[in-house]
């Protein structure tokens, strides 16, 4: 969990946007949202493999421009 300590001169508008920009850098809510349901190993493969197969395609069209 990030944390920010109150700087000198620092208003709480401040440090409540220091540590926001903390949150996102560490990546907090990203595995928090992804945690939220189970999901099956067999659904994890096919959607890497979903994923790959885009990347890849996407990669073919262009060199062929």
């Amino acid at each position: 969990m990030p944390k920010v300590v109150l700087q000198g001169g620092e208003t709480q508008e401040q440090l409540l946007r220091r540590f926001r920009k903390e949150v996102v850098k560490s990546r907090v809510l990203t595995d928090a949202r992804r945690k939220r349901w189970f999901i099956p190993n067999s659904e994890v493969r096919r959607i890497k493999e979903k994923k790959a197969s885009r990347r890849n395609s996407s990669h073919g069209r262009r060199s062929n421009m």
